[in-house]
């Protein structure tokens, strides 16, 4: 299974069906983000999974550890093979997750939103460290509650992997093709330099879904992250 994630960023079900035809020889790795999951539900996703895919399950739970819990023991139903919360809800409601979801199922959390700057950041969530900082200390703090890894930017890749370890997962949106404009990510690299920087795992969406030959731009993705630069 490839270590590219394709978000399925569309409105309806039956344009993720169409896509999902277009790979009906491979398994391919694909992110249900909330739009997505909210209109559609547990039964599509069972539907993918059914297709041969790998699922990662970006909902971003972020609530008081106990609710957290719960709702992550009816997740491990699924059989999706990745899930997130926020790490700004802290630790305990970390540690919550784990429990409820168990060990079988890789567990990441959100640090910094790929769409946030430095400004937004000290602006929006008044933190007066850099953003830097507020990344390292989230992904300590994921690492203490003994989930597997973080979303992040490729950016940090790097330094998240110094400040815990290198089996410590970076999952990193903010993905683009020199071709690609940046729309509403604002820390973004090409797939080479994420795998140069570090990035485990890279998630791409629209560069690939809205694309002309959505297929050959996949496999040309996986080929860049494979080789880096």
């Amino acid at each position: 299974m490839e270590k590219v994630i394709v978000a399925l960023d569309f409105e309806y079900k039956e344009e993720v069906i169409k896509f999902l035809d277009l790979f009906k020889d491979e398994s391919i790795y694909v992110k249900v983000g909330m739009e997505l999951y909210y209109q559609s539900g547990p039964e599509f996703i069972k539907e993918i999974k059914d297709r041969g895919h790998n699922v990662f399950l970006d909902l971003k739970l972020h609530d008081i550890p106990n609710t957290v819990e719960r709702a992550m023991r009816i997740i491990s139903k699924f059989g999706v093979d990745m899930v997130n919360v926020h790490a700004a809800g802290g630790l305990e409601m970390m540690k919550a997750a784990r429990n409820g979801l168990g060990n079988e199922i890789l567990l990441i959390a959100v640090t910094q939103l790929t769409s946030t700057s430095e400004k937004a950041m000290k602006r929006d969530q008044l933190i007066s460290v850099s953003l830097n900082e507020s990344v390292i200390h989230y992904a300590k703090l994921t690492k203490e509650a003994e989930l597997d890894g973080v979303v992040c930017s490729p950016l940090e890749s790097r330094m998240i992997h110094e400040a815990t370890s290198n089996d410590f997962l970076t999952v990193t949106p903010g993905i683009r093709l020199s071709t690609n404009d940046k729309q509403d990510q604002v820390r973004i690299t090409s797939p080479a330099k994420a795998n140069t920087l570090g990035s485990d795992y890279i998630v791409v969406g629209r560069p690939i879904t809205r694309a002309a030959n959505p297929k050959d731009v996949y496999f040309h993705i996986v080929d860049e992250f494979k080789k880096g630069e």
